[in-house]
């Protein structure tokens, strides 16, 4: 398998944004273009092998991986975003954190009924936000053919949260 870069590049900064999180910070990797460009590659390519009509990026690091993913594939890319940031009309689903409970949205008219969607985060934790997003999509009309993310953190089993729904996750703590 080829060495992924963006692994040594992950800085852990302790108690963010609450003490006991050991939150895994993805700054350093946006400043490797390198590490940037497989990430993508890698999830491009799945998203590409599954199918998918539509990338969904999640609020807000997905956005960063989610565009350069849509663009690669010539694939639209629609927003979940938290409450209060999408100008027309949207449906929200709320969902818990590790840390506490959140809301994400989408516009009404994101997804067509019947397109595949690949949803795409920096991040796999509990779950929750992807999960909240794939009931959005599924709300309406679209089917979730996979999540895409760069890191899971395994040990919360967001992957268990979301069975049976297909993950790839570049990099597992």
């Amino acid at each position: 398998m080829t060495e992924i870069l963006a692994a040594a590049l992950i800085r852990d900064v302790p108690d963010f944004p609450k003490p006991g999180i050991l939150f895994k910070d993805i700054t350093p990797i946006l400043e490797n273009p390198e590490a940037v460009q497989q990430i993508v590659d890698l999830l491009a390519a799945d998203a590409a092998e599954k199918g998918a009509d539509v990338i969904v990026g999640i609020e807000s690091r997905g956005f960063i991986f989610g565009v350069p993913i849509s663009l690669s594939l010539k694939k639209p890319f629609v927003l979940a975003r938290k409450p209060g940031k999408l100008p027309y009309d949207r449906i929200r689903e709320e969902y818990a954190l590790e840390y506490g409970t959140n809301t994400v949205e989408m516009h009404i008219d994101a997804v067509r009924e019947g397109q595949r969607v690949y949803i795409v985060d920096d991040l796999l934790a509990t779950g929750g936000t992807a999960a909240a997003t794939a009931r959005l999509v599924t709300r309406l009309g679209g089917e979730v053919v996979g999540l895409g993310c760069v890191i899971e953190l395994e040990f919360l089993d967001g992957r268990g949260a979301l069975a049976p729904l297909d993950i790839t996750s570049i990099i597992k703590f």
